[in-house]
């Protein structure tokens, strides 16, 4: 779902309604119906909303309306004011998406925009995204230490942060060889298995000007 009072709604709703277009496959929503419903109104859209039980039946219902897992928002969403009741929500659907992959009732997680000041003011206590879905891995893998690495991506290029959600100052002390090789290798285990690259080319990028330290 995102911020319900965010872009993430008009994202989810537009992206259903070029399904066809984009050749997206069957996909689900985290979300409170009514919030998307009144959304969709909003930007004059005539999408309806099938409530469903589990990300799998979205398979069933797609051509017929948006599947929805419902998750009740404290607050009615005004686009433009994100307000912390709601924050508890945003931070369930994140978990239950999450959980529905190691499930093996979906296959991915896409996750729309937050509102981290919102999440702060409720407790939230994880710098970002990247970092509370590296936490869920490990809570779903006892034992296991999820290393995040988050790529920013269009069709020309790809990049990947060494470090991430953390003050510039810190990131030279932040930065070993361990971390770039690992960061690295993660990296080019992506590009291959799902970007379908065979031989990725990797540049790495300098901390300074000289890139000599």
């Amino acid at each position: 779902m995102g911020d319900p009072s965010g872009i993430g709604p008009e994202i989810t709703l537009l992206a259903y309604e070029q399904r066809s277009k984009r050749a997206l496959p069957p996909f689900a929503i985290y979300a409170d119906p009514a919030m998307l419903e009144a959304r969709a109104r909003d930007i004059g859209l005539i999408t309806k909303c099938i409530t469903v039980a589990d990300p799998r039946a979205a398979t069933d219902s797609f051509e017929r309306g948006l599947p929805v897992i419902p998750i009740s928002l404290a607050k009615p969403a005004a686009p433009g004011d994100p307000d912390p009741e709601n924050a508890q929500a945003v931070i369930t659907s994140i978990e239950a998406a999450t959980a529905a992959v190691f499930a093996g009732s979906a296959a991915a997680v896409v996750t729309n925009p937050i509102a981290k000041s919102v999440l702060y003011a409720s407790g939230f206590s994880y710098p970002g995204h990247t970092e509370f879905l590296a936490y869920l891995a490990d809570c779903a893998k006892p034992g296991s230490k999820t290393h995040p690495v988050m790529m920013l991506a269009c069709d020309e290029l790809r990049v990947v942060p060494v470090t991430i959600h953390i003050p510039l100052s810190n990131v030279p002390q932040e930065l070993t060889q361990e971390l770039i090789v690992e960061t690295v290798r993660i990296t080019a285990e992506a590009l291959e298995r799902y970007f379908e690259i065979d031989s990725p080319r990797i540049r790495l990028a300098g901390l300074n000007p000289h890139a000599g330290e």
